[in-house]
């Protein structure tokens, strides 16, 4: 097993169509073992950042380290790593154990029955035993991903790179499989490097993520900390389902507290050491929608709001609310389901208020007290 360091690495697509940097100026450093998801919108740089890594792309500027060693300027087979397609890639004339077995036989020195006993072993591993004699034609999206997963562990590699290799499966086989791959990546320990648009998967399977824009990595946190503490508007809106509330606020303060203010409408009232604005200040506000409890009654709240739309969940509700020229969403318990026109009372504890600078979109709350949304927040990679 072994670590991967990122330094400075660079992609620049120049050619008759003009200059274009895929990824820019990106550091980071993934430990033994460690499971890290690259994750962000389509364009970002985080599949060419994978591409890289596996030395399917040349490197523009930067360095490559797995272990001890550079590998940027080496061969794909000659770095110590395997990858799992979103194709899955499978040969279709061969069986399955074909498949897994095809990489030793072409790229180690271990004989036939050293070969078959890993094969063995790898697919006892994937409870794929009984397919070992099929071709891909006769397995179902979910065995055809475990015998490309099979490929790539039966090679003892020092770091897996798996390029959004569920999103071709049905949503009730890819969460199963999302548990399978945590299971399987925790069993073996080996470093991980996993690329998906699904926050679903990023949120639930990561160690750390890694959200890229742009081709620029904007935050590498565990995923609670990015939900919690992102570093700036971007990454508090791309992460959550639905996504945060965002709106122009006016900083309003009296004394010892700070009122956010929209169109005369009082959205929050909070410390004012929590809020690192001058009074009259224009601020970005941001309100996640499981932050927003609606009482019915429309007693005590912090503000008022009409239901313009209520979405039923099951387990619970999205209603969608406008107030002060502005829409806001709202997850609330499947009992608060009022009828679209109605007024309701929306309060917010002012822990749960975000706030951000509306020129370099940099946070400037996050969740929590004033210290805790210091305290959380994990350095970009400018800083």
């Amino acid at each position: 097993m072994a670590t991967l360091e990122l330094n400075g690495l660079t992609k620049i697509y120049d050619d008759a169509q003009g200059r274009e940097t895929a990824v820019e100026e990106l550091d980071l450093a993934a430990e033994d073992g460690e499971f890290v998801v690259f994750v962000g919108p389509s364009g970002c740089g985080k599949s060419t950042t994978l591409r890289m890594i596996a030395g399917l792309e040349t490197v523009t500027s930067g360095t490559i380290e797995i272990g001890d060693r550079e590998v940027q300027e080496l061969a794909p087979s000659e770095r110590s790593l395997a990858m799992v397609f979103q194709s899955y890639a499978l040969y279709t004339k061969m069986t399955a154990r074909e498949n897994i077995e095809y990489g030793l036989k072409h790229s180690t020195d271990l004989d036939e029955r050293a070969r078959e006993e890993k094969v063995e072993d790898v697919a006892a591993l994937l409870d794929i035993t009984e397919l070992l004699d099929d071709i891909p034609d006769e397995m179902s999206g979910g065995q055809k991903q475990r015998v490309a997963l099979g490929r790539a562990i039966v090679r003892d590699p020092d770091v897996f790179l798996l390029d959004e290799p569920l999103s071709n499966l049905d949503a009730k086989l890819r969460s199963r499989m999302r548990t399978e791959l945590q299971d399987i990546q925790d069993d073996l320990g080996v470093t991980t490097v996993y690329v998906t648009h699904d926050q679903t998967e990023a949120m639930t399977m990561a160690d750390r993520i890694a959200i890229m824009d742009d081709g620029e990595l904007q935050q590498v946190a565990p995923p609670e900390t990015a939900y919690d503490h992102p570093v700036n508007e971007f990454v508090a809106t791309f992460l959550g389902s639905p996504s945060m509330n965002t709106f122009d606020a006016r900083v309003d303060a009296s004394g010892d507290e700070v009122t956010l203010r929209r169109e005369g409408v009082a959205f929050a009232t909070l410390p004012a050491d929590s809020v690192p604005c001058d009074d009259g200040a224009e601020v970005r506000a941001g309100l996640r929608p499981e932050d927003l409890r609606v009482d019915e009654a429309a007693e005590s709240a912090s503000f008022e709001a009409s239901v313009t739309v209520a979405e039923y969940q099951g387990n619970d509700n999205f209603l969608h609310l406008s107030t002060a020229d502005q829409n806001l969403t709202a997850r609330v318990p499947p009992d608060v389901y009022p009828n679209p026109g109605e007024t309701v009372g929306v309060s917010v504890d002012p822990a749960d208020v975000y706030l951000f600078d509306p020129e370099s979109e940099r946070a400037l709350k996050t969740r929590g007290t004033a210290a805790q949304s210091r305290e959380n927040q994990p350095l970009t990679q400018s800083e």
